[in-house]
Parts: structure tokens; C-alpha cells; sequence
């Protein structure tokens, strides 16, 4: 059974060329420091998504390898954060399956705890 982080975001104006193009400079930062070859990264799809409204959404599948699941998620959720700021207006969906992923203008997208330094040691690792 696997995980995924889904993203959307929605607003009724479409995107500028000057948005667009953040997109796409976000979106090459994130696959040219993305740390795992062989894992999936942030991915959009084409043309927005399943609404006429929504100007961007995406998925990403997390890693089966537990060592790997929090630093995937840290990036990709760093990339959407930098991906919302690049859209202003829109109204944004950002979830792990069932659960949503919560906003903090400061931080961006991220779960409670999970950019501690050492975020095992709370664990018992």
C-alpha cells in the first residue's frame, strides 16, 4: 500500500507568463537538488488539473524505505511552499492521503515537528 502527497491549487484568474515561468524555475531547482534518483519527486500534471478552475496540481508518491519518507516529503513540500508563493490569490489543497498538510506563512507546508533536527530522537532513535 503506498502513500502519496497530493497538490492543487484553484482560482478563477489563470496564470500569467511571469507565474508560469516561476513554475517552471521552481520546479527545475527541485528535480536538479532532489536527492533520490530512483525515487519519485514532485510532478505536475499537464494542463492543471481535473477543474477548469485549478491552475496546478500534482502528486507524489512516497518511498517505501522509511529512512527516505521524511527527507522526500521535506522537499517536496519545500517545493510546493515556493510553488504557493509563486501563485498568489489561489486557494491551495496539500495533503498526505487523508491527512492535511498544514500552512504556516514562515515555515510553508510542513507537519508539526517534522524539520526538529533530529526529528528520531523524539522516537527513542
Amino acid at each position: 500500500m503506498s502513500v502519496s502527497l497530493y497538490y492543487s491549487a484553484s482560482r478563477t484568474v489563470p496564470s500569467t507568463v511571469a507565474e508560469t515561468a516561476a513554475v517552471e524555475r521552481i520546479v527545475a531547482a527541485h528535480m536538479s537538488s532532489f536527492p533520490y534518483e530512483d525515487e519519485e519527486s514532485l510532478y505536475l500534471y499537464d494542463g492543471g488539473g481535473s477543474e477548469p478552475s485549478e491552475i496546478l496540481a500534482g502528486s507524489t508518491k512516497m518511498p517505501f524505505e522509511p529512512d527516505r519518507v521524511l527527507s522526500v516529503l521535506d522537499h517536496v513540500l519545500g517545493s510546493v511552499s515556493e510553488l504557493r508563493r509563486a501563485l498568489p490569490g489561489a486557494e491551495w489543497s496539500v495533503h498526505l492521503d487523508d491527512l492535511d498538510v498544514p500552512w504556516d506563512e514562515t515555515e510553508g507546508y510542513a507537519f508539526p515537528g517534522m524539520r526538529d533536527e533530529e526529528p528520531a530522537a523524539g522516537a527513542g532513535g
